[in-house]
């Protein structure tokens, strides 16, 4: 997604080193590689143990040393001391999930099919989207929907849920998209309906089940003490959440002197690849480019 962008924007050039935080089944890592070329190296981090394995496959005969983790980007500075660097040139983040995880029901990341209601990108982890849904109060839930995914009917969606629930848990992913949208009255088949009622619901779930947005600034928190001199990161986000945290990000790091922004608006998919591929509309990718600035000299505005 959005890859010509990236290639010209994150412009890595051979030798360098660079990290994609969210590497999927590696799908930007493989041509991102090629252009790191033989003595440039990519680290590699995923939280999905399927992903990691699937990336690992993809880079098997990449031109770069690829080194792919499973692990979370919020723990950056741990991972990176982890693999001995003390610097980077490139960083990646993707955010969201890969088309391997929404398009399996098991995952329960998507509405579109019926499932186990899930949605952990870590299996490891004992938080399931289950327990967030049956057990988080009624006012628990409506600041939980309302605050990741701006839903304006949050406060009808929650009390529908508990109302829901009474009569037994909510388990599966058609249970709770079916509750949603007799919360909104609203039927998916209309015309009426331009996106599923429950599409911000199920989004809001799964940034809270994995914690992603405290992920998110962590991973900013820490990228200007690892970006080298002239290094760049560059950040996709499908949601005006998550965009609103990397626009304020790059903007307060700019007027500390850490960076300079590379792209004053965010970059968005062309007409082809939104046709192509419909996931792509949401799609915003946005870089900066870290000065020579100390971060030391930043610190007190912390």
């Amino acid at each position: 997604m959005l890859v010509e962008p990236v290639l010209e924007l994150l412009d890595p050039r051979p030798g360098q080193c660079l990290v994609d935080c969210t590497i999927g089944p590696g799908g930007h890592a493989k041509i991102l590689a090629e252009r790191l070329g033989s003595e440039g190296r990519l680290i590699g981090i995923d939280l999905d143990e399927g992903n990691v394995v699937l990336a690992r496959k993809g880079l098997a005969d990449a031109p770069a040393q690829c080194q792919v983790l499973q692990g979370n980007f919020a723990e950056l500075d741990a991972i990176l001391r982890g693999c001995e660097v003390a610097r980077v040139d490139r960083i990646l983040a993707d955010l969201g999930l890969s088309s391997n995880q929404l398009d399996d029901p098991a995952r329960g990341f998507s509405f579109l099919g019926d499932g186990s209601l899930d949605m952990r990108m870590d299996r490891r982890e004992a938080l399931s989207a289950v327990e967030v849904v049956n057990r988080s109060t009624e006012r628990e839930l409506a600041d939980l929907i309302y605050q990741n995914s701006q839903e304006r009917f949050s406060r009808r969606i929650a009390k529908r849920i508990c109302q829901a629930r009474r009569a037994g848990r909510i388990r599966s992913t058609r249970r709770l998209a079916e509750v949603v949208a007799s919360a909104v009255q609203v039927d998916p088949g209309s015309r009426k309906s331009k996106i599923h009622p429950a599409t911000r619901t199920f989004l809001a779930l799964r940034i809270a089940v994995n914690g992603e947005l405290e992920n998110l600034r962590s991973l900013l928190r820490e990228a200007p003490k690892w970006l080298a001199q002239g290094g760049r990161i560059g950040v996709i986000s499908f949601h005006s959440v998550e965009d609103r945290e990397v626009k304020l990000d790059f903007k307060r790091r700019a007027q500390q002197g850490l960076y300079s922004i590379v792209t004053k608006r965010p970059v968005i998919a062309g007409p082809a690849e939104r046709a192509d591929n419909p996931r792509s509309r949401s799609a915003k990718l946005r870089v900066a480019e870290r000065t020579d600035r100390p971060l030391e000299a930043c610190l007190e505005t912390e």
